[in-house]
């Protein structure tokens, strides 16, 4: 009877155990983090961006969340990253100018020759301005912008004349991305705009279908368009926004401790990857240069120039895509962000 009653509390005991180890195993949270740069954080600013958080939010949980990396677009482009934290699939991505397509507010980022530089475009995205953006961006999509990185400032390369004014831009043919405001920033500039899927950019400059391309420096470094390409304005037409989203369903479930720390790590994250990205655009136009780029920098007048040509149509076309007030508010914030950068 006894080794009976020994067996059933020993099974009591195992089963205790097993429920126990279950409870611990349910309470294991996974984050599938998907973007499309590469996994070295050397070179790409999303990947390091994503490392870090990974690093943090592992760390800081003791091992309760683990986030799973997939780089390199091993799960689509930036639109199938988008559409796939949207129904769950994936808990979270860094994207850039094509969350426009889905919160058309977000575009308004990508005026051309908006921000003078990165500290002005920072305190702008990471202050109220940027606050509100994420809130409505929320709103339409069921996406929380936990925080804000940086793809950087684009530039025009060609491979037929220096570009010191719009009318050098006349006629070249320029790759842009598949986004209508780009379109019309090239056709304000007189060039001829031919949006091109990035994979196909370096066949379509081998064989002539177009002349030049527009991106941040670390791109044309890292892709070698220097073997392709002679000339590199550095005009800095567009500042490329970086968003750190996550599935607002999957977030509010989480606890608030839980919360506050993915929310703690993605402003982290985004800060590095500005940083990787500052440091890789810095130091790739003197290696541009060294590969035998002819690199020119306009002056203020010029870019004015270019200002006055290329921000008009465009900011017509986003007047027939968002509220007008959108494009007043962001004009105030970048104004007041200049005069926070420029005070002594």
């Amino acid at each position: 009877m006894r080794k009976f009653e020994t067996g059933i509390l020993k099974a009591a005991m195992l089963a205790a155990i097993l429920a126990a180890s279950a409870q611990g195993a349910s309470a294991q949270t996974v984050i599938k983090f998907a973007h499309v740069d590469p996994p070295d954080w050397t070179i790409s600013k999303k990947g390091a961006a994503s490392q870090v958080f990974k690093d943090i939010v592992e760390a800081e949980s003791g091992g309760k969340i683990t986030v799973e990396l997939y780089p390199a677009g091993q799960l689509g482009g930036e639109k199938d990253l988008i559409a796939q934290a949207q129904a769950g699939a994936i808990q979270m991505t860094m994207v850039s100018g094509v969350f426009g397509s889905f919160c058309k507010e977000a575009s308004i980022l990508d005026t051309p020759y908006l921000f003078s530089s990165a500290a002005v475009a920072w305190k702008v995205v990471d202050g109220p301005f940027g606050e509100k953006l994420a809130k409505k961006c929320l709103a339409e999509t069921k996406l929380r912008t936990l925080a804000f990185g940086e793809t950087g400032f684009r530039n025009f390369t060609n491979n037929t004349r220096e570009i010191k004014s719009p009318a050098d831009v006349q006629g070249l043919k320029l790759r842009v991305q598949e986004i209508p405001l780009y379109v019309e920033m090239v056709k304000g500039l007189g060039g001829v705009p031919t949006p091109i899927a990035f994979p196909e950019l370096p066949g379509a400059l081998k064989t002539g279908v177009v002349d030049g391309q527009e991106n941040p420096v670390s791109v044309i470094l890292s892709n070698k368009f220097y073997e392709i390409q002679k000339y590199l304005t550095l005009d800095q037409h567009v500042y490329g926004t970086d968003f750190i989203l996550v599935n607002e369903s999957f977030f509010e479930g989480l606890s608030a401790s839980d919360r506050a720390l993915l929310q703690r790590a993605a402003i982290v994250a985004g800060n590095v990857g500005r940083a990787i990205q500052q440091f890789n655009s810095a130091a790739g136009v003197a290696e541009l240069q060294k590969k035998g780029m002819a690199v020119y920098k306009p002056t203020e007048e010029e870019l004015k120039k270019f200002k006055d040509a290329a921000q008009p149509p465009v900011v017509s076309y986003l007047k027939t895509q968002v509220d007008a007030a959108w494009l007043d508010e962001l004009q105030a914030a970048v104004a007041d962000a200049e005069r926070a950068v420029t005070a002594n």
